[in-house]
């Protein structure tokens, strides 16, 4: 699988790269391109070499087969938020220091990175004074301070409620996106990469199985094993095909073509989350219903709107 930027100039490029941890190879001939200006998510499940691949884009694991290309400075920042026993502004001077970065330039760049993060009000208190979601903020800042040409963003809401998760995420749409640089941030939830890419990399046992915009590869993923792992767990037979549903494809219908039962009910905060059973044998579906939705053992009417339709065995 191919996973290539547009025209813009490629910053970053990999060719049939495998790597290795330990003895044990967990990425398996990836080619990717990351492009200036763009955001590119790159999502999939635990243990599916995520990380791997990113330590070896910045520089941090030797290949066992293929390259890495770089045209500019990598910054990298990994999943742990750890951060020196000084305060905020001085977390983020630190590492313009480590970078070189003449020091008159560095208390303004520090700050400057901080408020893109909606963190200046962060600037003096010290970092074992921070909550987790302010640490989170403070080590962002320190690899925008550093105006890398290509960032890498190891899972950088990972650990965080709710709330806080959404606070941030909402503060670093904006924050990671820059025409001069592109950006690689790894992801474990589909929402993180719908809010934040540009492009959409997935990532399945080592290997890019999917890559396109978000909204393209919902609507049409490629193969079945990328439709269930973006939420398609509904599952419909017709003849030699096979119809992959997510909830908002199924709607309760009391004249719809399909009859179904409902096995199971879990509430939601507006509404329930149905699973039927296809009277007929022929699937399971899931849907979301209002408050007033039917119960365990009802027989219902459904409809299906969309999906993604693949050959059976496909």
């Amino acid at each position: 699988m191919t996973a290539i930027a547009g025209t813009a100039e490629v910053l970053l490029r990999t060719e049939g790269l495998s790597v290795a941890r330990g003895r044990r190879e967990v990425v398996h001939g990836v080619d990717i391109a990351l492009a200036r200006g763009e955001v590119v998510a790159l999502l999939g499940p635990n243990g599916a070499g995520k990380s791997t691949l990113l330590d070896a884009l910045g520089g941090g694991l030797t290949p066992v087969r293929g390259d890495v290309r770089r045209h500019g400075r990598v910054a990298i920042a990994l999943q742990a938020a750890e951060l020196a026993r000084r305060s905020a502004l001085d977390n983020v001077i630190l590492a313009l220091a480590w970078w070189d970065v003449p020091r008159p330039e560095r208390a303004e760049r520090a700050r400057e990175a901080l408020a893109a993060l909606g963190a200046s009000h962060l600037a003096d208190r010290r970092a074992d004074a921070l909550s987790g979601g302010e640490r989170r903020r403070v080590h962002i800042a320190r690899v925008l301070a550093l105006r890398p040409d290509i960032l890498l963003l190891d899972e950088p809401f990972a650990g965080l409620d709710a709330e806080a998760r959404g606070r941030l995420l909402a503060d670093a749409a904006s924050a990671l996106r820059s025409p001069a640089r592109a950006t690689l941030i790894v992801v474990h939830d589909r929402a993180e990469a719908w809010a934040l890419a540009d492009r959409m990399l997935i990532m399945l046992d080592g290997r890019i199985v999917a890559a396109g915009a978000p909204r393209e590869l919902l609507d049409e993923p490629p193969s079945p094993e990328v439709a269930r792992f973006l939420g398609f767990d509904g599952e419909l037979r017709e003849g030699s095909a096979i119809v992959l549903t997510r909830p908002a494809h199924v709607e309760l219908d009391p004249r719809g073509p399909l009859r179904a039962t409902v096995v199971g009910a879990v509430a939601l905060e507006d509404g329930v989350r149905l699973a039927l059973e296809l009277t007929d044998g022929r699937g399971r579906l899931g849907c979301i219903a209002s408050l007033a939705a039917p119960r365990v053992g009802d027989e219902v009417g459904v409809r299906v709107v969309g999906g993604a339709r693949f050959a059976e065995g496909a």
